[in-house]
């Protein structure tokens, strides 16, 4: 049997808030049914703005529920919040730290990890029992690890990228000016 290569020694990680996916598919199913019951059943201009609500509040439900996630490979951090998408080459991360919230530092930028809660009341509790860390506490400490282990890779450098999700903004921009314009024309 052969032994793992450096390249083999774990999958990519991926780190995802169970609770904000849960209230997101929660909330996209209450608009879904009290925007579609206007838009059926309204009379006039509800129908459309209905549907102009719905453009507009969709992707922002989708935005700060089911999109926020972090993947760990072994070259680079992959931070997904709701309105940017950022790439962090390992060898590019200062730190990663959990306060109030959890934040990757790197070349004197503070990125935010939406994707990993931190609750403050879990922490506390943690502490009180002497148990392990708080889950989020746990995710940072990982990986602050991940960073110093695979800084030093080959393919661990280049520059931080960030790029903006204009999949979510645009639809949402969109929706909130049709959804003005239907209030404010008679």
């Amino acid at each position: 049997m052969t032994s793992p290569s450096p390249e083999q020694e774990y999958a990519d990680r991926r780190y995802r808030s169970p609770a904000g996916i849960a209230g997101g598919v929660l909330m996209l199913a209450l608009a879904g049914w009290l925007g579609g019951d206007a838009a059926v059943r309204g009379e006039g201009r509800t129908p459309w703005l209905a549907l102009a609500g719905l453009l507009c509040v969709v992707p922002l439900i989708i935005a700060f529920t089911l999109r926020p996630a972090v993947f760990a490979g072994a070259s680079r951090l992959l931070v997904r919040n709701p309105f940017r998408t950022i790439t962090l080459p390992w060898a590019a991360v200062d730190a990663v730290r959990a306060g109030y919230s959890s934040e990757v530092l790197a070349g004197g930028s503070t990125y935010q990890l939406w994707a990993v809660p931190v609750s403050l009341r879990k922490r506390k509790r943690a502490a009180r029992s002497g148990a392990e860390a708080a889950p989020a506490d746990q995710t940072v400490t990982e990986l602050q690890e991940l960073a110093e282990r695979n800084a030093s890779r080959e393919d661990a450098g280049g520059e931080v990228v960030v790029r903006w999700a204009y999949e979510i903004i645009a639809p949402a921009v969109v929706g909130l000016v049709l959804f003005v314009v239907l209030l404010v024309v008679d």
